[in-house]
């Protein structure tokens, strides 16, 4: 069984910057893929980035590309997403994931393991 929590959300101005971290309990954790997903009210929970188990291959959704970068830290069993040129349209509940997939995907359906959310709120 792994667990997750994420830490580090908070409000922000457009155009600013926040780090997420995720820390995952568990001593299969260097196996696993781990991704983050986010939601809004109302809306599905859509895929954000994805690494792989030893983080070699890293994946993005368009809307973050080029403004998002996901890492990991096998060593300290910690993923963190660092979100630069922050959107109104990125404010959402950020949720960290796990999967016992050594690669992740983008659906929600693959992942195994959910955190509790850490809100993100980007102001104009």
């Amino acid at each position: 069984q792994v667990q997750l929590v994420e830490s580090g959300g908070g409000l922000v101005q457009a155009g600013g910057s926040l780090r997420l971290s995720c820390a995952a309990s568990g001593r299969t954790f260097s196996s696993y893929a781990m991704g983050w997903f986010r939601q809004i009210p109302g809306k599905e929970r859509e895929f954000v980035a994805a690494i792989s188990w030893r983080g070699g291959t890293k994946y993005y959704a368009d809307s973050v590309k080029g403004r998002f970068t996901i890492s990991r830290d096998n060593a300290r069993n910690t993923v963190d997403l660092q979100m630069n040129s922050l959107k109104p349209e990125d404010t959402a509940v950020y949720y960290c994931a796990g999967s016992r997939e050594r690669f992740g995907s983008s659906v929600y359906d693959d992942w195994n393991y959910w955190g509790q959310g850490t809100r993100v709120t980007v102001s104009t």
